[in-house]
């Protein structure tokens, strides 16, 4: 058999192989073993040196030929091969649209910061702003600038989480009120501000403690303010966040950085002040504490404070979301409980 036969004989068995193909697997084997760099093709056209020269063109055109008859076959039955394959592929992978779609679970904002965002916005429409400030803190701004130097017996109510003897953990966020007193420009107009925040205390984790909290603490400082202020400015607050029955009433207390301070309680929400078993029979429930400014701490940040005056209070979202919402376990907020925390999906918003 010569080398032109051969090659036709070759295009003959290939092409009925091909057609032969069930998969793309088999095809793809026939087209490497007719087709590849060791095929009988290729191995056939290794005879060309024993050919007559003016023969040469004959068989080489020849074998183009072939080569081409059998990658068009292969083409075709490949195309129909892939179309089959996505069809069946199609058929097993459908997809019911009619069937209801699986529920995804959206997140929402904590209670605690729907409290705290509601208590921002309180104080952003009385002309409040809301400054942030460091939570590792030094003992100077944490203490000193708040009446409360080194030796003063105070310290020992906050329960401190040192880092080295003049670093720490903030216990509240009042430091935040010292670097904006520091700051403040008082020819432009007042200094209103409220401080929002994590603080650190080395409190027992109990029912109402935990060694870290949220604090929202609020100053306010120019010409002429006095204590009828302060109350003023609460009783618009414990109304908007209690129910517009709510009452203050201001107990004399003690904070080394107001003079004088007083502790803040609300008339009971559930009994109105008749006593219960929430205000244990007293109708009132301690929310805050507050006070005007000490001398001394505007004096310690360069402000006048024969010509300037001011008050200050703090809070606890962590409270006030717990008598707002009958919360008996200061814990609750911490766990992440998502039963717990559905209940709250809304409020405040």
């Amino acid at each position: 058999m010569n080398l032109q036969e051969k090659l036709v004989q070759l295009r003959e068995e290939a092409l009925v192989k091909v057609q032969a193909s069930a998969t793309l697997q088999e095809l793809n084997e026939h087209r490497v073993a007719y087709l590849g760099k060791k095929g009988p093709i290729t191995e056939a056209l290794r005879g060309m040196k024993d050919v007559a020269p003016e023969e040469r063109p004959v068989i080489g055109s020849l074998a183009n030929e072939v080569r081409d008859e059998i990658q068009a076959a292969i083409q075709t039955l490949q195309e129909s091969l892939e179309a089959k394959a996505l069809e069946e592929a199609l058929q097993q992978e459908t997809i019911d649209v009619t069937l209801p779609g699986k529920k995804v679970s959206l997140g929402t904002k904590h209670v605690l910061t729907q409290i705290m965002e509601e208590i921002e916005d309180l104080f952003l429409g009385m002309g409040y702003q809301v400054v942030d400030g460091p939570e590792v803190e030094l003992d100077y701004y944490n203490f000193e600038k708040m009446n409360l130097p080194k030796d003063h017996p105070a310290r020992d109510m906050q329960d401190t989480f040192y880092i080295t003897d003049e670093v720490l953990l903030r216990t509240h966020t009042s430091p935040v009120q010292a670097r904006t007193m520091e700051k403040h420009d008082f020819t432009k107009g007042p200094l209103k501000m409220i401080s929002p925040g994590k603080v650190y205390r080395r409190d027992n984790d109990d029912a109402t403690h935990s060694h870290q909290f949220t604090q929202i603490e609020g100053l306010v400082i120019a010409e002429n303010i006095t204590l009828a202020d302060l109350k003023g400015t609460l009783d618009v607050f414990a109304k908007k966040l209690f129910g517009a029955e709510r009452e203050i009433r201001l107990r004399p207390s003690y904070f080394p950085f107001t003079e004088p301070s007083v502790e803040v309680d609300v008339s009971c929400f559930k009994c109105g002040g008749e006593g219960c078993n929430v205000c244990k029979g007293s109708g009132w429930i301690e929310i805050l504490g507050s006070g005007l400014v000490h001398p001394n701490v505007l004096e310690m940040s360069g402000i006048d404070s024969t010509k300037y005056s001011g008050f200050a209070f703090g809070m606890g979202p962590e409270r006030v979301a717990m008598l707002k919402y009958g919360i008996d376990d200061i814990r609750h907020f911490y766990q992440n409980d998502v039963r717990f925390l559905g209940q709250f999906t809304g409020k405040g918003q």
